[in-house]
């Protein structure tokens, strides 16, 4: 598949902003969701429980929106069950059930910049397992520019100390793979399906199997009070709204002109947390100013490049 970029602007843009302007949000709410269904720090079988109703509502709510648009119903092509239930292993299942258990047991700094190295991954991703474009040298200075910038928002004294392990660090290298995975899986089957439905059921059936980790790992939700509803609502639509919006980019551009925007999701985690959840900011403004800056340069960098052309078999 040829992936150029022909004619279609750069309307893109602010629509990958947005995109990881409410992942960014996802943060600071989840949080606050966590201290209003009276979950601790440690329960980890409680915080996957509680991101499995999350993805299994917002499956639904993506579902009847788009069978609303279609005017039928929004299922899957014949055939293609198979596609669900890949990418639901993958982008909900594997990606968060890996992630809860990471940072259970690694601290917030190193997952982090881990995870702000996901952008990049993505890009190596698609250029060398799934061959949908080459991976010239723009690229590879736009990544060294991002992943500077998330290591340079992240930097604390002494902080990277601790050594390794296998569920802290490890499982959130993972976690990060299967992200970067996804991306390459949701161009590849959005040329056969529909994006947004294939989002809508892989939410389903990936956020149902969560549940039932989260109860077999004796997860519980106590929710307190009619806000606890609002914000478990809030992060249902958040993801049903930027998860669409994503996979319908994925299908049309370039993954690394898109998948570069993910850069921005820590700068706006740790924005908004501060001015939701009133945390107490543990960096300076130097050092975001510098880190925005390295972001955007990245951005810039690899959304400036001409395209370069797909491998012949290109995984298609």
């Amino acid at each position: 598949m040829n992936t150029k970029q022909t004619g279609q602007g750069y309307g893109y843009i602010p629509v990958a902003i947005l995109c990881n302007i409410l992942w960014g949000s996802a943060i600071p709410f989840i949080n606050i969701g966590y201290r209003l269904f009276g979950i601790e720090s440690g329960g980890t079988g409680s915080q996957i429980l509680f991101a499995g109703c999350r993805f299994f509502l917002a499956g639904w709510v993506t579902l009847l929106i788009r069978t609303v648009s279609l005017k039928r119903p929004a299922l899957p092509k014949r055939g293609n069950a198979g596609m669900v239930l890949k990418l639901a292993a993958v982008q909900t299942v594997g990606q968060y059930v890996l992630f809860y258990i990471g940072v259970a047991h690694t601290i917030s700094v190193k997952a982090s910049i881990i995870q702000g190295l996901g952008a990049f991954v993505s890009i190596l991703i698609a250029s060398f397992i799934f061959r949908y474009e080459t991976m010239d040298r723009t690229k590879w200075i736009g990544g060294a520019l991002g992943i500077l910038g998330v290591i340079v928002m992240n930097w604390r004294s002494g902080s990277f100390g601790g050594g390794l392990s296998l569920f802290g660090e490890g499982a959130l290298v993972l976690s990060m793979i299967s992200c970067a995975f996804s991306a390459g899986m949701i161009k590849k089957y959005g040329q056969k399906e529909d994006p947004v439905t294939l989002n809508g059921w892989q939410f389903v059936v990936g956020g149902a199997v969560m549940i039932v980790i989260g109860l077999l790992c004796r997860g519980q939700l106590h929710p307190q009070g009619g806000t606890a509803y609002l914000v478990m609502l809030y992060l249902v639509m958040l993801s049903a709204v930027a998860y669409s919006l994503w996979s319908m980019l994925l299908k049309t551009y370039p993954i690394s002109k898109i998948a570069v925007f993910m850069f921005l999701q820590p700068l706006f985690g740790v924005i908004l947390g501060i001015l939701l959840v009133k945390q107490k900011p543990d960096t300076s403004p130097v050092q975001y100013a510098a880190a925005l800056t390295l972001v955007c340069a990245c951005i810039i960098v690899i959304n400036s490049a001409g395209e370069s052309s797909a491998p012949e078999g290109d995984g298609q």
